[in-house]
């Protein structure tokens, strides 16, 4: 999807909090039971996230707001599994944008395919399994895809973006569709 030059700072900026958002997310996490491997990948993951923010708030000359309580995520992993590979493939959607505008980000897209396919990877175990959880994970991929239009819709609020938003909101809602039902998610 190409976006008109103007609204390059618009993404930028919707990129910080983003990108914010996934850091205090990932922080959460790491709070949780989680199984060893994400753990590892989660730590890693909050390196990326950091410098990725740094990145942003250069480029936009501000910083993002701190966080003095990290927001609430989900107790139990396959409820947190779906939660993080969904705003992971969402951050991934964003990135894509910011390429079209910026195509020196690219790194920064490769980062999110990295992310997105550990969760992928994790969510795709936790369905296998047959032991409940993956009935858990559906559950809660078809709560967090209800909210998803919303979400969206919010990054997107620009009047740089007025002309293109209708568009920009339904391509990327398909390609995270097709990536959760690719996954085993939806049905």
């Amino acid at each position: 999807m190409i976006l008109p030059a103007q609204s390059e700072r618009a993404i930028l900026e919707r990129f910080l909090k983003a990108e914010a958002m996934a850091l205090w997310a990932v922080r959460a996490a790491q709070l949780r039971d989680v199984p060893s491997n994400v753990l590892a990948f989660l730590k890693q993951h909050e390196a990326d996230e950091e410098e990725h923010l740094k990145h942003f708030e250069t480029l936009v000359g501000y910083q993002s707001w701190g966080r003095e309580v990290l927001p609430t995520v989900p107790h139990q992993w396959p409820a947190l599994a779906v939660l993080l590979f969904g705003y992971e493939a969402l951050g991934l959607e964003f990135a894509k944008l910011l390429v079209g505008l910026r195509p020196d980000m690219q790194s920064i897209v490769d980062d999110e395919e990295t992310h997105v396919a550990f969760f992928e990877s994790e969510i795709r175990k936790l369905l296998a399994g047959g032991d409940g959880k993956s009935d858990q994970a559906r559950v809660s991929a078809k709560a967090w895809w209800k909210k998803l239009p919303r979400t969206v819709d919010r990054y997107l609020q620009d009047p740089s973006l007025d002309g293109c938003r209708a568009d920009v909101s339904s391509a990327m809602q398909a390609a995270i569709q097709r990536r959760f039902a690719d996954a085993g998610l939806l049905r």
